[in-house]
Formats: structure tokens, C-alpha cells, sequence
């Protein structure tokens, strides 16, 4: 690895952390997503011996782990604003044939995906 492309890969990261350090408004997840993604698409175009599809899977590789990492940090994810519960606390109804959750604030009930039971 040349040294040109390992400044490069190291000023790409830098600027990128920069960046997200002004993501005040974004939950864990989001953010984590961000920084994994920017530090794994850096590290991949440095590693892999075709800097286009290394940058590629090491950005979603990174963004992946990254939005695994602040979900639990904030304890769950959250899909439109509402948390979705982990996968143990989920119901399941053997008439519809799905999964579903109590919402602990209010008691009313969501499918897995979001939308509102009943």
C-alpha cells in the first residue's frame, strides 16, 4: 500500500468524524451507522486491492455493525419514532400469524414492523 493511499484513507476518515460531530439531532443508531460507515468504507479502500469494491463492503460492513452498536446502546432500535421491542419481548398471535408488542408507555399494541395492532 502506497503511502498517497494511506493518507488519503486517513484524511477520508478524519473529515468524516469531523462531520459527525455535528450530529447532535440523530439517535445512536443513526449516528454509529454513520461513523461505521465512513470508517469501514476508509479501511476497506485501504485493505482491498480493488479500492472501489473494498470501500463498498467495508462501508456497509461498517454501517451494519455501526446501527447493531447504537441500537444497543439506546436499548432497542426505533422505526418512525417508536421503539421496536427486542425480539423476546415480542408476542406472538396465532390468529394473524405474527409477531407483536405492548408498547410499555401507553399499552397499546404494535405489529413487528410498526404499524399499530388494534
Amino acid at each position: 500500500m502506497s503511502a498517497i493511499k494511506t493518507a488519503f484513507c486517513a484524511a477520508v476518515a478524519s473529515l468524516s468524524l469531523a462531520a459527525c460531530s455535528s450530529m447532535d439531532s440523530l439517535d445512536p443508531s443513526q449516528r454509529n451507522a454513520a461513523i461505521g460507515g465512513a470508517l469501514g468504507a476508509a479501511a476497506g479502500a485501504a485493505i482491498s486491492d480493488d479500492d472501489l469494491s473494498g470501500a463498498l463492503i467495508g462501508g456497509a460492513l461498517g454501517a451494519a455493525v455501526g446501527y447493531y452498536t447504537g441500537c444497543q446502546e439506546q436499548g432497542g432500535c426505533f422505526v418512525g419514532g417508536k421503539q421496536v421491542a427486542q425480539r423476546s419481548d415480542m408476542i406472538y398471535d396465532q390468529n394473524d400469524r405474527r409477531y407483536y408488542y405492548v408498547d410499555r408507555n401507553t399499552g397499546r399494541t404494535y405489529w413487528e414492523n410498526g404499524d399499530l395492532r388494534g
